[in-house]
C-alpha cells in the first residue's frame, strides 16, 4: 500500500505565544524606532516634568527631584499599532502614581493629557495610568533611555499602543474632559489596547 501524498497530513503550526496580541509580530532583539517628530536633544539638566490641571497642588520637578522620589521598575512586553511587540523589556524610573500622590488630583480630574518637549500628545483615561499601570522611566535594560526611544526621560504605558507612551515626556495635565492627541487627531483610537487591536477610530 502505498504511502500518503506529501503533503497530505499537513503542516503543524507552532502554538502562538500568547504574550502576543492579535495582529502583532514578535520583533526579537530589535526595537524599531519610530517618531512623529525630530529628534531632540534634551540634557538631564534641563529636562523637568509637570503635573497640573485638575490637581490640588501643581508640581514641577526636575531631574534630580525625580530622582529623589522612590524609584520604581517595569519587566514586562511592550506593544507598538505598527504591529510588532517586543517580550521581556526591563524600564527603570518612577511611577506615574508617584506623582499624582503629590498633585492629588481633584474628583474633576478623569483624564489625561500627555505632552511631550517637542510639542506631541496624547490622551489618556486616568484609570490608564494609575494602580501601577504606567511610569515615567529614564532607564532601559539597566542603561540610560536612548534618546531614539525618548531619552533621557519617556512615558510608559505598556498595557496600550506604544504611541501612548509619550517620548521626551515633559507634562502630564490632568482633565475634566477627554480631548484627542496628536495622533488620535489624525484617526488613531483614543484608547488603544492591543488586545481588542484598537489601531483606529471605529476599531
Amino acid at each position: 500500500m502505498a504511502g500518503p501524498t506529501r503533503g497530505f497530513l499537513g503542516r503543524s503550526r507552532a502554538p502562538r505565544d500568547p504574550r502576543l496580541p492579535p495582529g502583532q509580530y514578535d520583533a526579537g532583539a530589535d526595537w524599531p524606532v519610530l517618531t512623529a517628530e525630530p529628534t531632540p536633544r534634551i540634557s538631564p539638566e534641563t529636562w523637568s516634568i509637570t503635573v497640573d490641571g485638575q490637581v490640588e497642588k501643581p508640581t514641577t520637578w526636575t531631574w534630580d527631584e525625580a530622582h529623589q522620589l522612590p524609584g520604581a521598575e517595569y519587566r514586562g512586553d511592550i506593544h507598538c499599532v505598527t504591529t510588532w511587540s517586543k517580550f521581556g523589556t526591563r524600564f527603570g524610573g518612577i511611577s506615574v502614581d508617584s506623582l499624582l500622590d503629590i498633585a492629588r488630583p481633584t474628583p474633576e480630574g478623569r483624564f489625561v493629557m500627555a505632552t511631550s518637549k517637542t510639542g506631541y500628545n496624547t490622551n489618556l483615561p486616568l484609570e490608564d495610568v494609575t494602580g501601577g499601570k504606567a511610569w515615567v522611566v529614564w532607564e532601559y535594560d539597566g542603561k540610560p533611555l536612548p534618546i531614539e526611544h525618548g531619552g533621557p526621560v519617556r512615558l510608559l504605558v505598556p498595557h496600550l499602543y506604544f504611541w501612548k507612551s509619550a517620548k521626551w515626556i515633559s507634562k502630564l495635565t490632568l482633565m475634566a474632559r477627554d480631548q484627542p492627541g496628536f495622533w488620535e487627531q489624525n484617526g488613531y483610537h483614543d484608547r488603544g489596547d492591543p488586545w481588542r487591536q484598537q489601531r483606529y477610530q471605529g476599531d
